[in-house]
């Protein structure tokens, strides 16, 4: 392998073999024990014929849909499993972040999972107090650190497993297989944060992910798995493209609205605060799937006082794309340049409406209204995440927005 390259992998297929019935107790083998069926399998093909090398210092990207083959070839680039044809050569200091928490155990203390954690990355005990309170004050868990792992949330677990794995990895390459997929927003912030200094440092990183904003943002190339085959290859933009035509955007509208009818069942519709007097309800969008031919994005959103609350409001919003950063936002001070203010009372509900054109790169994004106060400025009520929405953008590039541009040339 070239001294140039991180990673090489030629000619990789993986199989497995599923047998179609098993003894699964020692009365079942004396029962019958010339039951032919037990010697029948069936062979599963997760990988077929994969080959790829990657620079070093590349960050390189694996998208597929689920079931495609992914998480198995991390594995076998990992050396968790052996491939049945081909070869895997990696050049330097490898660390998997493919199964946040494998070896953590919940009768344990945070701080003692830390240090278990540590001693199977295989680092001492005096290694791993060097690197204790980057760990914790990483993971924002200092106050839980001495509480049981079982009492923690699941999404307070994978925090505590990424710090570890994050503070401790001292390698050339980084497997990285959904990490994003679970933690709020703060966490999935702050793994964008990592990814951006891996980049900074010239690390080589394999980035599995679904997310096609990430991909673009971060990924210099990568392939695209489908039916256990690498199908396409090259720039992450041309492969997020390729990736959306495979998921057919009806199919994947269905499943956004499936998981934004389940979050408000639970009541997952974000946290308003502010000093009060109101109260923002009704909130609504045109759509909740945009696409590269819808031109317009109209939100609505209906603002109520309370019983002793009379004073001229300022209603706006921010659009916020899935890594927290603010794409833009309005507020009808600065649509109105001579100073208008709306008046409310308890008497008289205010419904807004905002339309604005679908300038969005693909991605999914977060609309946060507030109301602040006209005659102070101060916040009244801002909605934290309240609302989602996805675009498809077939057009799309590595910027965070995608105007509708015109070009003209002279000759």
């Amino acid at each position: 392998m070239e001294d140039n390259i991180a990673i090489s992998v030629k000619n990789v297929s993986k199989n497995f073999r599923l047998p179609h019935e098993k003894a699964d107790s020692i009365k079942s083998v004396f029962i019958n024990p010339f039951n032919k069926n037990r010697k029948k399998f069936e062979v599963q093909y997760a990988l077929r014929d994969i080959s790829f090398d990657i620079p070093k210092g590349e960050f390189f990207g694996i998208v597929g849909r689920n079931g495609s083959g992914k998480s198995t070839l991390l594995k076998i680039i990992a050396g968790i499993y052996q491939p049945n044809k081909g070869s895997v050569s990696v050049n330097g200091r490898l660390v998997p972040f493919i199964e946040l928490g494998v070896g953590f155990n919940p009768e344990l203390t945070g701080r003692e999972n830390v240090y278990l954690n540590g001693a199977l990355m295989g680092f001492s005990e005096k290694e791993v107090d060097v690197k204790y309170k980057a760990i914790v004050d990483f993971a924002e868990l200092e106050r839980f650190m001495d509480q049981k792992l079982k009492n923690y949330s699941s999404g307070m677990q994978v925090r505590l497993a990424f710090s570890v794995a994050t503070v401790l990895a001292e390698s050339d390459v980084l497997l990285i297989d959904e990490v994003l997929a679970v933690g709020d927003a703060d966490f999935q912030r702050k793994c964008f944060e990592y990814f951006k200094q891996l980049k900074k440092d010239k690390k080589t990183v394999i980035f599995v992910s679904h997310d096609m904003s990430a991909v673009r943002e971060y990924c210099d190339r990568a392939v695209l798995i489908n039916e256990n085959k690498i199908i396409f290859s090259g720039t992450s933009d041309e492969v997020a493209k390729e990736y959306t035509k495979l998921f057919l955007p009806d199919r994947l509208q269905a499943r956004e609205i499936e998981e934004m009818n389940k979050s408000a069942k639970r009541g997952e519709t974000g946290r308003k605060w502010g000093t009060g007097g109101v109260d923002m309800t009704k909130l609504a969008l045109s759509k909740k799937m945009f696409q590269n031919d819808d031109k317009e994005i109209s939100l609505t959103y209906t603002i109520k006082a309370s019983k002793d609350f009379s004073d001229e409001i300022i209603p706006g919003f921010t659009i916020k794309d899935a890594k927290g950063d603010p794409i833009f936002g309005t507020n009808t001070d600065i649509l109105f340049t001579k100073n208008k203010k709306i008046t409310i009372s308890a008497a008289k509900d205010v419904t807004t409406t905002w339309t604005f054109p679908n300038i969005f790169n693909e991605g999914k994004y977060t609309v946060e209204p507030a109301v602040l106060s006209g005659s102070n400025g101060v916040t009244l009520q801002w909605w934290d995440e309240a609302i989602t929405f996805r675009v498809i953008n077939e057009k799309s590039t590595p910027y965070p927005v995608t105007p509708e541009i015109f070009f003209t040339i002279k000759d």
